[in-house]
């Protein structure tokens, strides 16, 4: 019998504006019935496990280009970072995480005057974004599934502009991804 690792691989799915998606291919071992051995398909399943990457270096901004693209982002001189920023005990201990990418973003990004800068705008626009796109590859539906779902408040895509290195993924009924949170405030 293969090892696990050799049954397994990634693979991608490649779509338009540059989009291209992971998945794991996994080998299926054939049935057997008393006709003999039947041949079967290999399984995708969705794969978040990303590039690989160490903390010092960070994740490539896979999402980069299309935000400039749209062009109606600008940067903006972004406040100083503080101790607060890594939370309650960072303060506590005078000194803030080690050993992770912050220098490396440049400048944040905003929405330019009059423009919005969300998911949910461009689909309403009925737009369909390389996020969208990129969300209908890895779910197996179409991308206009996707922007309608997004457009009428029954789905949400959570792709700030600061974070390209993000994968899209949409939450949603009609999606994979679910979430499952006790969102209180003890």
């Amino acid at each position: 019998m293969e090892s696990q690792t050799a049954r397994r691989r990634k693979v991608y799915v490649d779509g338009a504006h540059g989009v291209r998606v992971p998945f794991t291919e996994i080998a299926l071992e054939p049935s057997l019935s008393p006709a003999g051995p039947t041949h079967n398909r290999p399984v995708w399943l969705y794969d978040t496990s990303g590039p690989g990457s160490s903390p010092e270096a960070g994740l490539p901004p896979l999402r980069g280009h299309w935000i400039r693209v749209r062009d109606d982002v600008e940067t903006y001189e972004g406040r100083a970072r503080t101790l607060r920023d890594d939370g309650r005990a960072a303060v506590r201990r005078g000194s803030g995480a080690a050993g992770f990418a912050t220098g490396g973003r440049g400048r944040p990004l905003r929405a330019q005057p009059g423009k919005t800068v969300t998911q949910l705008h461009y689909a309403r626009r009925g737009e369909v974004t390389p996020e969208m796109e990129f969300v209908a590859l890895r779910e197996g539906v179409e991308a206009e599934l996707v922007r309608s779902e997004v457009a009428r408040g029954r789905a949400i895509i959570p792709a700030n502009v600061n974070h390209p290195e993000s994968e899209p993924m949409a939450i949603g009924r009609q999606f994979l991804v679910k979430i499952n949170a006790n969102i209180g405030n003890s």
